[in-house]
């Protein structure tokens, strides 16, 4: 029996992907769709982790001169055997990936860009030897490999690359320029956005606009950055972002893609998490995957079937927008906060969106962050637009997760502000005062969202109510305490042991599902008692053991008390 492939995890090499013996999701029927409807600048956005950089290295062992053409063996674009025959290994090409231009300053970030030049006319070191070439060529290409590299040499790179490579192999040279919004955002974060836009402006006037040895020019992006910040003036110039019907299967996986992974690692049983946990997203008139999550999960999951699905594109970026949008949702805008808690409860909000933002401009407003976070996946389309105003909602789970820990952040930093209520809620715990207790996290409750409706599953809703107790109870000093830590028959949701009193305290919380709090306590006290929960307590030879359900609906709390004496 074959050995199965491997899942490409963090691989963005076509090359390496088809040699190397890894799981490739066919998507090389984009390169007929560009090659039937291409203009001269070709400008694809998308979300992060959603395969810009592998399609770009897809295009690049297509096009190129010199690639193995037996990469595309068995792929749907060897069938169209009339464009292969015309397009494949028959142009020059000029690859650039700006993503690793992250510099804390402009000159760190001209260096770094410097050396991404360097690196590509190294790649292309045959021009140093070529008998097409005549002195000033040569000494043109050699100002390209250095690291002094001068201003002019610089914006004019690309440029100068293209012709030389036409005056060699006698083409017109394909342009290849993969996350080009990278070091916009890196320099907005850091304070030199003005310097970025300018050499960034010049770099692509030069080389995408008035140069004669174009044949065409393919980039891609996070963000569709107006194009009067660094496209000034390309007429010739095509953008493809989210709300485009065209292409709109060709970055992630559609729901036939990932039926056919998880079946081919025997994970069928999967299918509905994988869906409920990734699926969701809306380009243009399709619904798609996020392949990072996808790959991920699969891959974890071979290797223990009985993993609880994570938050994999979460680590892949700060959030930034996610922490701006909470940031931004005090008093003076109740509005907007109700609007979140519809969405986290699966519902659905009506916004204007603009595409063409600069990066100045994506957190100075509420209704630039509701463009902001469309844009880079944390909310996405349903139904049809009406005219600009779109109808947004949360995909998925995994993205209601990184919004509800955002949520739990802010209100554990506000806590940290709040040491009086926090000894109020405490004593009244440690004092025997459910009545105190509630009317406490009743009041903090109202502070934060509510987790309801059938978006939202009941442990989920558990968890969010566990982790506000945990935020108040993470600052009270000289208490230790655990969270779903194993004790009798299981996991109880928070254990605190108060060493001076010689007291422990247990908590289990419920969702009230049907709004019965006082049903829901006594379920909770009830599991306290039936799943030994005290158990770990009592073997620190604590003597008095006070145990504590806390049922939660909305925004309403109940809680009840029962004490144990060992």
């Amino acid at each position: 029996m074959a050995a199965l492939k491997k899942l490409p995890i963090g691989i963005e090499n076509f090359e390496e992907m088809r040699r190397e013996g890894f799981y490739y999701v066919d998507k090389t029927r984009l390169i007929e769709q560009l090659l039937a409807q291409w203009t001269k600048v070709n400008l694809f956005t998308r979300p992060r982790r959603f395969g810009k950089s592998l399609n770009m290295s897809m295009f690049q062992s297509f096009f190129e001169i010199g690639r193995d053409q037996t990469l595309f063996d068995d792929l749907y674009i060897s069938g169209n055997h009339a464009l292969c025959e015309a397009y494949q290994g028959k142009f020059p090409v000029v690859s650039l990936s700006l993503k690793g231009i992250n510099g804390t300053t402009y000159e760190e970030a001209r260096r770094f860009l410097v050396k991404t030049i360097n690196e590509e006319a190294r790649r292309l070191s045959l021009l140093s030897s070529s008998e097409n070439l005549d002195e000033a060529d040569l000494e043109l290409f050699d100002q390209l490999r250095r690291k002094d590299m001068t201003n002019d040499s610089l914006v004019y790179s690309i440029r100068e690359l293209t012709e030389l490579l036409e005056k060699h192999y006698g083409e017109k040279v394909i342009v290849l320029i993969d996350e080009y919004d990278v070091p916009l955002a890196k320099a907005n974060e850091n304070g030199y956005y003005d310097e970025m836009v300018l050499l960034l402006r010049n770099l692509f006037e030069n080389g995408l606009k008035t140069n004669n040895s174009l044949k065409f020019a393919i980039l891609t992006g996070c963000l569709r950055v107006a194009k009067e910040s660094i496209f000034t003036g390309l007429n010739n110039f095509k953008i493809d972002s989210i709300t485009d019907k065209s292409f709109d299967e060709t970055f992630g996986f559609t729901d036939t893609e990932v039926k056919a992974l998880l079946h081919y690692y025997g994970q069928d049983v999967h299918y509905e998490t994988v869906k409920e946990w990734y699926d969701g997203y809306r380009f243009g008139s399709a619904d798609v995957y996020c392949p990072w999550d996808v790959i991920n999960y699969c891959s974890d999951h071979r290797a223990d079937d009985n993993l609880a699905p994570k938050n994999y594109w979460a680590n892949t970026s700060g959030n930034n927008v996610i922490s701006h949008f909470i940031d931004s949702i005090n008093e003076p805008q109740k509005l907007t906060k109700i609007e979140l808690e519809r969405l986290v409860n699966g519902g659905m909000v009506q916004k204007e969106i603009n595409e063409e933002l600069t990066y100045k401009e994506l957190y100075s407003s509420i209704d630039n962050l509701w463009s902001t976070l469309f844009m880079t996946g944390y909310l996405t389309q349903r139904g049809e637009p009406d005219g600009n105003r779109y109808h947004l909602v949360i995909p998925n789970m995994e993205i209601r997760n990184i919004i509800t820990t955002h949520i739990l952040k802010m209100f554990k930093e506000s806590i940290k502000n709040d040491g009086e209520s926090v000894n109020i809620f405490c004593c009244a715990l440690l004092n025997q005062k459910p009545e105190i207790v509630e009317r406490c996290f009743t009041e903090y409750m109202r502070k934060t969202i509510s987790i309801r409706d059938t978006f939202v599953q009941k442990p989920t809703k558990e968890n969010f109510y566990h982790g506000l107790l945990l935020g108040i109870l993470g600052y009270k000093e000289n208490w230790s305490v655990s969270s779903n830590r194993e004790s009798g028959d299981g996991f109880a949701d928070i254990l605190i042991q108060i060493e001076d009193e010689n007291v422990g305290i247990v908590i289990e919380v419920k969702y009230a599902e049907d709004g019965n709090l006082e049903k829901a306590c006594e379920n909770a006290l009830n599991q306290i008692v039936d799943r030994r929960y005290a158990e770990a307590l009592e073997q620190e030879d604590i003597h008095t053991i006070l145990k504590y359900g806390i049922a939660c609906y909305k925004k309403k709390c109940r809680v009840v008390m029962a004490i144990a004496e060992i």
